[in-house]
C-alpha cells in the first residue's frame, strides 16, 4: 500500500488579476500559507505558467520548480481542461466555447481544434520536462446534446461520435506515451466521457490505450447519482489523479438530477466545500490507500456558498486529516506462529 501525497490545490479557481493570485511567486506563497504542499497547474494563464515555453525550455521548467520549491511546494501535474474541451465541440456550443480559445481561432472550429491538439502535445512535452507522470484534462464532446434518448436517436449516431472522438485523441495519446505521461480524463457532465459506461466506450475505440487514464472526482458522481465507491473498485487501475471536491444531492418534488435550469444555489445537486457535502471521503481515502493510488489528493474548490479562501484553508486541513499513513506491518503480527513450509505441509496433512 502507498500513502497518498497531499494536500494539493488546483490553482485554476484561484488565479486572477489581483494580488496574490496574479503571479506564481505570490500565489505559491499564499498556497503554502494555507497549508498545501503541491499545486495542480492550469496552463491557460501565462501569468502563472507559459505552456509553450515549458514544452521547449528545460531552464524555464527548472525555474518554475525553483519558485515552487522556495515556497515549499511542488507541481502535482499540469491541467489542459479547457484545451481538451476544445478538441471536440458540437456546433451547438461553438459560441460558448469560443471564449476558451485565443482570438485568432475564434469563429473557426477547424483552426480551434488544431490549436487544442497542439496545446495537448505541448503539455505532453512540458510534463516530461517537469518530471510528471500524469496529466489532467477533459475529453471534449460531440454527442452531449443527444444525452437524453428523446427524440429517438438514429442508429449509429453515438457510435460515430465516439469513433470520431477516438480518432482525434489517438495521436495525442501516442504523444503522451512517447513522453511517459498518463492522460487523465476528468469524468464530467458536458464531456462525452461522463461516466463509466462512456469511458469504456472510448477506451475500446482507442484499443485500451495504456495512457487513457482517469481523474477521479466524486462530486460529479453525486450529482449523477452514480455509485462513486464502486467506481473505484471498477477503475482503480486507471485512476491516476484525485480531485477532492464535495457535493450534495437533495431532490424535491420540483426538481432532481436535471436541476430545472436553476442557478447552482437552487439546484437539487450542487457542489460544496469539502466537509460540507455528502461525499464519504473516509471510505474513498480507504479505498485509494488499499488500491495503491500513486498520486496526490488535490483540492478543487467549487462552492456556491462558502468563500474560496475559507474553502482552501479548511480544505487543506481536511485532506491532511483524511490521508491514511498506511501500515508497514499486519496488526496480528504479535500472534505469528513462525511456521515454515515443512510445518505448513504438516498442518495440511500432506507429508503423512
Amino acid at each position: 500500500m502507498k500513502t497518498i501525497k497531499g494536500p494539493g490545490l488546483f490553482l485554476a479557481q484561484f488565479a486572477g488579476p489581483d494580488a496574490p493570485f496574479n503571479s506564481l511567486p505570490a500565489i505559491a506563497a499564499w498556497t503554502a500559507g494555507k497549508g498545501f504542499s503541491g499545486v495542480q497547474m492550469p496552463t491557460t494563464d501565462p501569468r502563472l505558467f507559459n505552456l509553450e515555453l515549458a514544452a521547449e525550455s528545460q531552464t524555464y521548467c527548472d525555474e518554475i520548480q525553483g519558485v515552487l520549491k522556495d515556497a515549499g511546494l511542488e507541481i502535482t501535474d499540469l491541467s489542459t481542461h479547457l484545451q481538451g474541451q476544445l478538441l471536440a465541440v458540437h456546433p451547438a456550443y461553438d459560441t460558448l466555447f469560443d471564449g476558451f480559445a485565443p482570438e485568432t481561432v475564434r469563429g473557426n472550429p477547424t483552426a480551434r481544434q488544431a490549436w487544442a491538439s497542439d496545446q495537448l502535445r505541448l503539455a505532453a512535452r512540458a510534463s516530461k520536462r517537469l518530471g510528471l507522470t500524469a496529466h489532467a484534462t477533459f475529453s471534449g464532446a460531440l454527442a452531449w446534446p443527444y444525452l437524453y434518448p428523446w427524440p429517438q436517436r438514429p442508429p449509429g449516431l453515438i457510435e460515430e461520435a465516439f469513433d470520431e472522438l477516438a480518432r482525434r485523441w489517438r495521436p495525442i495519446l501516442d504523444a503522451f506515451e512517447d513522453a511517459g505521461v498518463d492522460v487523465c480524463y476528468e469524468i464530467h457532465p458536458g464531456e462525452d466521457l461522463f461516466d463509466g459506461a462512456t469511458y469504456e466506450m472510448f477506451l475500446d475505440r482507442v484499443g485500451g490505450h495504456p495512457r487513457a487514464c482517469l481523474l477521479y472526482d466524486p462530486s460529479h458522481f453525486v450529482l449523477q447519482q452514480l455509485d462513486y465507491l464502486e467506481y473505484i473498485d471498477l477503475y482503480h487501475e486507471r485512476i491516476r489523479i484525485f480531485h477532492v471536491k464535495d457535493a450534495e444531492f437533495n431532490p424535491t418534488g420540483r426538481q432532481g438530477v436535471y436541476g430545472g435550469y436553476q442557478p447552482w444555489l437552487n439546484r437539487a445537486g450542487r457542489f460544496r466545500s469539502v466537509g460540507d457535502g455528502q461525499v464519504d471521503f473516509k471510505a474513498i481515502f480507504s479505498k485509494m490507500a488499499a488500491y495503491d493510488f500513486p498520486g496526490w489528493a488535490i483540492l478543487e474548490w467549487e462552492c456556491c456558498i462558502k468563500h474560496p479562501e475559507d474553502g482552501a484553508r479548511e480544505g487543506a486541513a481536511f485532506i491532511r486529516d483524511q490521508i491514511i499513513r498506511v501500515t508497514d506491518r499486519s496488526f496480528d503480527d504479535f500472534a505469528a506462529s513462525g511456521a515454515d513450509v515443512r510445518a505448513n505441509r504438516a498442518l495440511l496433512g500432506l507429508d503423512r
